[in-house]
């Protein structure tokens, strides 16, 4: 008797692909054994030149954690779950098993019903503030994984942030290989399973802008759209930056933004900062937090937008030693 059949392994792994990753690269693989599932890195999709170190691709793959989670939870189905499991093996980033069963509880079945509506949106946003008891439901919701999330209040706050994120563009961008990597995931083909689409990429970036975006091939504003003037910048960060931090990191990054997602929240992110050490240890400082900066984002209010693509799911899964 194995703990999941294929139906259900599949259905749980389409989930967890809807999570977040940089350029989409959507950096893992899901194996199914007789009494585990295991959370693999895709070495192959890992960005050569904005993600050397690996540290993106756990990130993601700890949002593609919380989203398996989630799945495994809403079909009575909760997992226990060991982060980095073998030492000789650093591609196994997770093994989840069985756990006692038991229902799902209100707050999963809200997240797990916000995951296939959860996208990145790089447009404007409305100049409408998040009210103060939405922005306790973000920080609670960060908390709840294990890892904390400031929000920037006051102009000099968020100025003083943006300036970073500039400082960082900046560098990046003055890297032709991380320019041609950018190029090489930014998509313009609708049937393309992975990278940016130009549609979903957002406008594109001008130098009056707050905060730089990426520029995935999307047009210039008409002038008739701004971004928002104060928008609500917040940093996400963990208990230190071992390997293991960083796939907390992204389970609390997943449950921040399905959290956005359910009280009706745009979400969009920049990781600029956090791929330049220099300025992220800058913006570590300023946030006066031992523990490292692993992503910035931005919140608001903003209709929908073109979602990414995804892979389809049986090119990430593989199943072992179940008859």
């Amino acid at each position: 008797m194995t703990w999941l059949g294929a139906a259900d392994f599949a259905a749980v792994v389409d989930a967890a692909t809807k999570a977040p990753s940089m350029h989409n690269s959507q950096p893992w693989r899901f194996r199914l054994g007789s009494e585990h599932v295991d959370l693999l890195l895709d070495r192959d999709r890992q960005l050569a030149v904005a993600d050397p170190t690996g540290w993106a691709s756990r990130v993601a793959c700890g949002a593609a954690l919380f989203n398996l989670r989630l799945a495994l939870a809403v079909r009575s189905r909760p997992a226990s779950v060991r982060l980095l499991p073998d030492r000789q093996d650093t591609g196994l980033l997770a093994r989840l098993t069985p756990a006692p069963g038991r229902p799902p509880n209100p707050a999963e079945q809200r997240l797990y019903r916000a995951v296939p509506r959860r996208s990145s949106n790089r447009a404007p946003f409305l100049d409408k503030p998040v009210p103060t008891g939405v922005r306790a439901e973000l920080i609670a919701a960060a908390r709840a994984e294990n890892a904390w999330l400031d929000l920037l209040l006051g102009p000099a706050a968020v100025e003083a942030t943006a300036e970073l994120v500039q400082l960082a563009d900046e560098a990046l961008r003055g890297d032709p290989a991380y320019r041609q990597e950018l190029t090489a995931w930014t998509r313009d083909d609708a049937s393309a399973a992975d990278g940016v689409p130009v549609a979903a990429g957002g406008p594109a970036p001008s130098p009056g802008d707050l905060l730089p975006r990426r520029d995935f091939g999307g047009p210039r504003l008409t002038g008739l759209l701004d971004f928002e003037r104060e928008p609500l910048i917040a940093v996400l960060g963990g208990i230190s930056d071992w390997p293991a931090d960083q796939l907390q990191v992204g389970q609390a990054l997943q449950r921040v933004l399905l959290t956005a997602t359910d009280l009706s929240l745009a979400a969009s992110m920049f990781s600029q900062p956090i791929e330049v050490p220099a300025v992220r240890e800058q913006l570590r400082l300023a946030l006066g937090r031992h523990g490292a900066p692993q992503m910035l984002l931005r919140f608001g209010y903003a209709p929908p937008t073109v979602a990414s693509p995804r892979r389809p799911v049986d090119e990430v899964l593989e199943v072992v030693g179940v008859d």
